[in-house]
């Protein structure tokens, strides 16, 4: 039994200034999720994933499909199950704290009702639950007093309280500066392993969605385009839109044949086609990363350097081919080449994703 799954799920707003009627927020969404994974919808602004999760909450009626949580069916088009009855916990963006309540009676709040008296066992509930995320000194504090990262750790806690089948984060670490959210990021990702705890993380940062989640599904203009493990979604993309989405890279052009394909910087490998009707020949276009581009002064193939970034350990240089193609490579912050200057490279291409010629070749 899956610990969330969505089947076919379609979400439509009113909208009478358009011909049809409404805006269709998700259109024909599936997944699955299992119990104690961590899953992420990951996409731009607007794409519907923000609905999405809504939807799982019972915040937001779907118009078509099924949601069930540990097989049981919380909507499907016709039944909506609301969500105080969905065991779901839910952290919100902005964290939604009570002002004029302490730390321990923000916690409290969903272990009593909303009931000011607490009683001993949801008190000793609530201590426990600050000491797991780490504030176990910071009871008697209201919000205004702590730092948005502690808000976030008591938010984080006052939805695990319940005990739900499921969390729910909404752009959880977006309020945060740079360095806290990725240490955030981990923190929450070490408390839901070590209750494990189903959740469902929303974000548009591929770097979040890489840190805490097991699965990321790449969500855009409301249709979910690939569900995988972030490594797959890094090496294998099944789309150039999803290659461009998450992480950098370059498209060059390539001829296939068979399984390998000629570029202009040799002859690269692909995996034997599993499809049996495949006709894998013709004008294709290959999906280098920076790290399939390896700097090699000894290398007779030689690229134009034409931008570059330092980023610390290393460089990401932006480099021209011969035919006007260009690529990223990182490279050792040691190696400081300047601008115009031609560099020596060669490939260690592990996993050579082809796209065919006719998507688009927006870039990067």
């Amino acid at each position: 039994m899956k610990a969330l799954e969505l089947d076919q799920v379609a979400i439509r707003y009113p909208d009478a200034n358009r011909p049809e009627g409404f805006l269709l927020a998700a259109s024909g969404v599936s997944l699955a999720l299992d119990r104690g994974d961590i899953g992420c919808l990951l996409g731009p602004s607007g794409c519907g994933k923000t609905s999405l999760l809504r939807a799982v909450a019972g915040f937001v009626p779907i118009a078509e499909g099924a949601i069930r949580i540990n097989g049981e069916l919380m909507a499907d088009g016709q039944r909506h199950l609301p969500p105080e009855k969905r065991r779901v916990g839910v952290v919100f963006q902005d964290y939604a704290l009570f002002p004029h309540l302490t730390v321990i009676e923000n916690i409290q709040f969903g272990l009593t009702k909303g009931r000011r008296s607490a009683s001993a066992e949801a008190y000793a509930r609530a201590k426990d639950m600050l000491e797991l995320v780490g504030l176990g000194q910071q009871a008697d504090r209201y919000p205004h007093e702590l730092s948005g990262g502690q808000q976030q750790r008591v938010a984080l806690a006052r939805a695990l309280a319940p005990q739900p089948d499921l969390v729910l984060l909404d752009e959880p670490f977006s309020n945060l500066d740079v360095a806290l959210r990725d240490r955030l990021a981990r923190e929450v990702r070490d408390i839901l392993r070590q209750t494990q705890t189903t959740a469902i993380l929303v974000t548009h940062d591929q770097h979040e969605a890489f840190a805490v989640a097991d699965q990321v599904g790449v969500i855009f203009e409301g249709r979910l385009t690939q569900w995988a493990n972030p490594y797959q979604l890094y090496h294998e993309p099944n789309s150039a839109a999803v290659a461009r989405f998450v992480g950098e890279g370059a498209f060059i052009t390539g001829s296939q044949v068979g399984h390998e394909v000629q570029t202009l910087l040799g002859a690269l490998p692909l995996s034997p086609c599993c499809c049996s009707d495949c006709e894998p020949f013709g004008d294709v276009r290959v999906l280098l990363r920076p790290d399939d581009v390896v700097h090699d002064d000894a290398s007779p193939l030689k690229a134009k350097v034409v931008r570059k970034a330092f980023r610390g350990a290393d460089f990401l240089y932006t480099l021209e081919l011969d035919n006007g193609e260009q690529i990223l490579s990182l490279v050792p912050s040691h190696h400081d080449h300047g601008l115009e200057e031609k560099i020596g490279i060669r490939l260690e291409a592990d996993h050579v994703v082809t796209f065919s010629q006719a998507e688009p070749a927006q870039p990067f």
